[in-house]
């Protein structure tokens, strides 16, 4: 189960606009498999999809699949818009989580809770770094990136230890990790491209 985005702009508002309709179930949030996809129509696109980090192909290349991505003109460029949709998501989970905290819950569910919320303003901070290291050290930029995952992987034990059954915060965390996948796949290809500068 996946979503698709417009455009890497219009990413926030569209994840803030489904994850603040709370009252919707969660087939509302995340198309059913069926849905159409697209054939991707740019060779960087294209090499990512393959690669070997990529674990959920059809998410990535719904995400990817924006005329402004599949513009993209180098490794460098297609990395920085995959920051910025990873800086968006986790925005935007950041916000629901902020709105559940507000309602009554246990002690434990608050703890999880708060700790999730420390976690993705990491994840923020994380892809906002690696977007500035893209060009001048990847390698660098491949580690922060990857060190997002072990912190929503954290948040995920906390939510499931304290029982805080909220499907949003499931697939928020889930689409989280697929933008760290392919966060990791592209700052790698950065590396391998640029074996000798670092």
């Amino acid at each position: 189960m996946e979503t698709c985005f417009a455009t890497a702009g219009g990413v926030t508002f569209i994840f803030l606009s489904i994850f603040s309709l709370s009252s919707l179930p969660t087939s509302a949030i995340i198309p059913k498999a069926n849905v159409f996809l697209p054939v991707p129509s740019s060779q960087l696109v294209e090499n990512l999809y393959n690669g070997k980090a990529v674990e959920n192909r059809r998410f990535c290349l719904k995400a990817l699949s924006t005329p402004k991505i599949i513009a993209a003109m180098n490794t460098t460029q297609l990395g920085t818009f995959i920051m910025k949709l990873g800086a968006a998501n986790a925005k935007a989970t950041l916000n629901v989580y902020n709105e559940i905290i507000k309602k009554p819950g246990s002690p434990q569910a608050l703890k999880a809770l708060n700790f999730c919320v420390e976690a993705y303003k990491y994840a923020i901070l994380s892809f906002e770094t690696v977007s500035s290291e893209l060009v001048e050290d990847p390698y660098t930029a491949n580690y922060d990136v990857a060190v997002i995952s072990p912190e929503i992987a954290n948040c995920e034990k906390e939510l499931i230890n304290a029982k805080v059954q909220a499907p949003r915060l499931l697939a928020g965390n889930r689409f989280m990790k697929y933008y760290v996948l392919m966060g990791y796949e592209i700052t790698s290809t950065l590396e391998l491209e640029n074996p000798n500068e670092y």
